[in-house]
């Protein structure tokens, strides 16, 4: 992802934590047949906030009410503590040139961060973002999130790896389907009330995950929802979603972009 190559269902029920209007008609509750496709649903915007319009988005985390946010690029890699209501950056700390900056989560004290081509894994306290080692694994580095008991990797490809959080082994893969067919460039991910969410590169569209099987449960379709009169190029694509687990509230930016913005999943008929 170099910079040359970026060019349910009565009103009120909640979902996953989420809140979701809609009608009682939007979205059948039995399960899906197998080698169905998965329904997708639509969202509505709750709450727009700042965002730094220079940072190129590569992860998203929210926790203690305060957003923990990655940025990519070599020579403009960074983590940053920002503050959600202002955008303000309450702490940063930029990457070594060396590594271009990809997908972060916090587990228990540590800030891991994953680079795209570097191979490492960098960790740092979550607080004061000092630097305390690194992991190296194969293949490239794109998103993260983690579980109760394991962190969870993306590297572009359909494949999920779940590793232990202490040694970076992985513990075990799973492929991503929908209707038996492979979901390549999973990138940026959340894991929400025992779901993994993942935004597909390049589109507006995120997967909603079985961690268990890899198969997509349904699909949020995000289009529109920033102009593309306010997307300065083709580089500013969706990326970033953030879950407050206390709030229920769910977060997504993009590369690039202004805004931030809270959303409520919309089902559709």
């Amino acid at each position: 992802m170099s910079l040359g190559a970026v060019s349910a269902l009565a009103a009120g029920i909640v979902v996953l934590g989420i809140a979701v209007v809609g009608t009682a008609a939007a979205v059948s509750q039995s399960p899906l047949r197998a080698g169905s496709a998965a329904p997708t649903a639509g969202y509505r915007v709750v709450h727009t906030y700042p965002h730094d319009r220079d940072a190129f988005t590569q992860g998203l985390e929210f926790v203690d009410g305060s957003l923990f946010e990655s940025t990519g690029l070599n020579g403009r890699s960074s983590i940053r503590k920002v503050q959600l209501e202002t955008g303000r950056v309450l702490r940063r700390r930029d990457v070594s040139q060396a590594h271009f900056g990809e997908g972060i989560t916090i587990w228990r004290s540590q800030l891991f961060e994953l680079t795209w081509q570097s191979h490492v894994a960098l960790v740092y306290d979550s607080d004061s973002f000092e630097p305390r080692g690194s992991f190296a694994y194969s293949g490239e580095g794109w998103g993260l999130t983690h579980d109760l008991t394991s962190l969870i990797m993306s590297d572009g490809t359909a494949d999920l790896r779940f590793l232990d959080p202490t040694t970076f082994k992985e513990r075990r893969r799973v492929s991503v389907t929908d209707a038996g067919r492979p979901v390549s460039n999973l990138n940026e991910l959340e894991y929400v009330n025992g779901q993994v969410f993942a935004n597909v590169w390049t589109t507006d569209r995120i997967a909603r995950i079985d961690p268990q099987t890899g198969r997509v449960l349904g699909w949020i379709d995000l289009a529109g929802l920033l102009p593309a009169k306010d997307r300065g190029n083709g580089d500013a694509v969706l990326n970033g979603i953030a879950y407050d687990e206390k709030g229920g509230r769910l977060f997504v930016t993009g590369k690039l972009w202004p805004s931030l913005f809270e959303i409520t999943i919309v089902p559709r008929p």
